[in-house]
């Protein structure tokens, strides 16, 4: 293995790499692949940068990623170590380590040391992200993370860290090898959980109207059935006919259950929508 101050050109020079084993991470088809595309994902992290890779398919589960037999990835395969204190039992790490932080903020890749959180373009959420701990957090002193963005709202990560903990510049490896890193993360997390994840809650074929997910819209910024009939000029009792019509069509219990599938569904965007000056005249001048 080239060591990584020693790769020079070979660094910028090699643009393309097959995995050592043929199944690679783009082919989890069942339970039965996930270790042998697990163990592809080790072998382009340390040949890349000598790397050792923790993998998340859901940051918000206390599950640990495992193979079909149950063994957990980040000891069985990734081998880190008892001295890291085995990050992945410790659940808490989804609400106050930086990196899974980051990753609700930020879909593309970025590496994160000490000094910041550095990413191909400039996102002012992430500067008030608290990295004073960060090498106790992180459990590195520099990592490269790949956040994956599922479908239903889940959030996923793979993060490559040096297994030299010395190491607190990644900026040339991320320019060279982000690109691959970011393909094989994401085949790796979206095949894994497509193969283990159940959701039995999701109704099939659901298709809601235009004017239903405008009332879910408003319903889910707080808006009242009095306030969206005056935003969208309707009486209140067809505000709750096309909300009542929504729930049923995504088989929920109640406003917020409908206003949750819905948002899991992607018919509602990004949730965090203000109304207009015009809007807020409306409801002010009620």
């Amino acid at each position: 293995m080239i060591a990584c101050e020693d790769r020079g050109h070979a660094m910028e020079q090699q643009t393309d790499f097959v995995p050592r084993n043929s199944i690679g991470t783009t082919e989890i088809q069942n339970a039965a692949d996930i270790r042998l595309a697990a163990e592809a994902l080790r072998d382009i992290a340390r040949d890349f940068g000598n790397f050792r890779v923790a993998a998340c398919d859901n940051i918000a589960s206390k599950m640990p990623m495992h193979d079909a037999d149950g063994n957990v990835l980040a000891f069985d395969i990734f081998g880190w170590p008892e001295s890291k204190e085995q990050w992945w039992k410790k659940p808490l790490l989804a609400l106050t380590s930086p990196l899974p932080i980051a990753c609700r903020y930020e879909a593309d890749p970025f590496w994160a040391n000490a000094d910041g959180i550095h990413t191909r373009g400039p996102n002012p959420l992430l500067e008030s992200i608290d990295l004073s701990h960060f090498a106790d957090m992180v459990n590195a002193r520099a990592v490269i993370t790949v956040p994956i963005h599922l479908p239903f709202g889940q959030i996923g990560a793979v993060s490559f860290s040096p297994i030299d903990d010395t190491r607190t510049d990644l900026s040339r490896e991320f320019e060279t090898y982000v690109d691959q890193l970011e393909y094989h993360s994401r085949r790796f997390i979206t095949g894994y959980s497509r193969v283990m994840s159940r959701r039995p809650w999701i109704p099939k074929d659901c298709r809601l109207s235009k004017r239903e997910v405008e009332c879910l819209r408003w319903a889910a910024v707080g808006k009242t059935d009095v306030e969206i009939a005056m935003i969208i000029r309707r009486s209140c009792a067809t505000v709750r006919f096309h909300i009542h019509n929504a729930a049923t069509k995504l088989e929920a219990v109640n406003r917020s259950q409908t206003v949750f599938k819905a948002t899991q569904l992607g018919f509602l965007g990004s949730v965090a929508v203000m109304p207009t000056e015009s809007d807020m005249g409306l409801i002010h001048h009620a």
